[in-house]
């Protein structure tokens, strides 16, 4: 068994464990009752692991894992009354408030 993703957040991990059964690798989650122990270890000891069963996998579960460390592109528009680019954040224009 090898560890293939580890994150502070359970819900990336329960995510990758998702992606992984969707793609029919054998999986096991480890530290899933870890919380007692917060304070008495790092941090990091107590993250929520996703192991993977068959170590000749360990590729294609990164590469299908690749997705969750990735921030998705920003998406800019440009306004239709003056053509000003603006961020996916903006609801309107910050040039004209369209």
């Amino acid at each position: 068994m090898i560890r293939v993703y580890s994150h502070s957040n359970p819900f990336f991990v329960y995510n990758a464990k998702n992606i992984l059964e969707a793609n029919y690798l054998k999986v096991e989650l480890r530290n899933e009752f870890s919380a007692g122990a917060v304070g008495e270890l790092p941090p990091t000891d107590n993250w929520l692991e996703l192991w993977l069963f068959d170590d000749i996998h360990v590729e294609l579960a990164k590469k299908l894992l690749r997705c969750l460390d990735s921030p998705s592109p920003s998406v800019d528009w440009r306004c239709k009354n003056c053509s000003e680019i603006n961020g996916e954040n903006f609801d309107f224009c910050w040039n004209c408030q369209q």
